[in-house]
């Protein structure tokens, strides 16, 4: 059964999807595109919680009908029917409660958004930057997996085959509801392949999942940004490393500083550091957001914060732990080869339990 404060909130719901309908059927409305689009927007959004919660007053009637019939006890197989329809009706009243408090958690509109993923070496050298390659192939694997577009906005090699830095976009439907937890520093436990002593060493890289931010998101004025250009330094095809095609964007109301050298062609890079400015200013007013919220939540998978260990990766011991929801896999080669739903799925149940009780 719906606790009072659920129903309340659900009666509520009903009333306002209801004028919603008469709205969108008044000719007022339909003879304006811009208005109807907004008010088919908010029925919409409220259209799951309603048809469940419909579903739910339907089978609670029905099961106290059945309950009416046992308690009675007046004709025999009047009463056996009445039962068996109770055993039916019962789980399905069980479920449809679960899944209405799973739909009154507010949907984060940023979910939907394609991502930028910042991938950077930390502590721990040369190692940290093989490490800091071994996860951006994790993650091409998955996107891969799903289908997901991706694209390079702007990479710094190191010399042995790793990263220092690597930047890149994926894009796919719920792209960042789905990645979004990947934020924070990942730690790596393993022996280099340097290491002649076979002694384990310790590193870190850290991940950033940004929605990327499309111009009606964030709009950046020309007085706002300063645009240098200078040589590339990475390797790269012909011309790179011979003309001014690097270009450094530099944000002056906030001082954020996004370099991208990757393409031969100027306007390429400055459109792709752009984009990486773009989303990095949304990022900041999600942060904003989110610190808000965060004072009136009990709990939450992880803060955000690019500086939290959120994964240790124990090489020898094949094992993966989440240390925000204490889950450990040993199945770590499998999850570098890119099959990351059982532990993305996990972290997604964990959020939704915890928001839980905001509902």
């Amino acid at each position: 059964m719906l606790d009072k404060k659920v129903s309340e909130k659900l009666d509520e719901l009903l009333d306002r999807f209801s004028k919603l309908e008469e709205s969108l059927a008044s000719p007022d409305v339909a003879s304006d595109p811009q208005k109807y689009k907004k008010l088919a927007k908010q029925r919409s959004e409220l259209e799951e919680a309603v048809l469940l919660y419909r579903e739910y007053q339907t089978v609670e009637a029905q099961l106290a009908e059945a309950d009416e019939i046992c308690r009675a006890g007046n004709d025999h197989d009047l009463t056996e029917l009445a039962q068996e329809e109770a055993r039916t009706l019962k789980p399905r009243l069980a479920q449809l409660v679960n899944q209405l408090k799973l739909s009154l958690i507010p949907k984060d509109p940023l979910d939907k958004k394609n991502i930028l993923v910042e991938i950077r070496a930390g502590a721990g050298g040369d190692e940290a930057g093989l490490f800091a390659g071994d996860v951006y192939r994790m993650y091409t694997k998955y996107a891969e997996s799903r289908r997901w577009k991706m694209e390079n906005l702007d990479s710094h090699p190191t010399g042995v085959g790793g990263y220092k830095q690597i930047i890149f976009s994926i894009q796919g439907e719920g792209a960042y509801g789905r990645m979004k937890y990947e934020s924070g520093v990942h730690r790596v436990q393993r022996i280099p392949v340097t290491e002649s002593g076979g002694r384990i060493h310790t590193s870190t890289i850290t991940v950033a999942v940004l929605p990327e931010a499309e111009e009606v998101d964030v709009q950046i004025r020309p007085e706002d940004i300063n645009i240098d250009v200078y040589r590339s330094s990475g390797p790269g095809g012909q011309s790179v490393n011979t003309t001014d095609s690097a270009v450094r964007v530099t944000h002056l109301p906030t001082g954020l500083v996004v370099t991208c050298q990757d393409e031969k062609s100027q306007l390429k890079n400055k459109a792709k550091a752009l984009r990486v400015l773009r989303a990095r200013l949304l990022d900041i007013e999600k942060a904003k957001r989110d610190a808000e919220r965060a004072q009136t939540r009990k709990s939450q998978v992880g803060t955000g914060d690019r500086s939290e260990r959120i994964r240790t990766y124990n090489f020898p011991q094949g094992r993966l732990t989440d240390h925000r929801i204490n889950l450990t896999l040993y199945q770590l080669s499998d999850i570098l080869e890119g099959d990351l739903d059982e532990i993305l799925d996990a972290l997604q149940i964990a959020d939704q339990e915890s928001r839980l009780g905001e509902v």
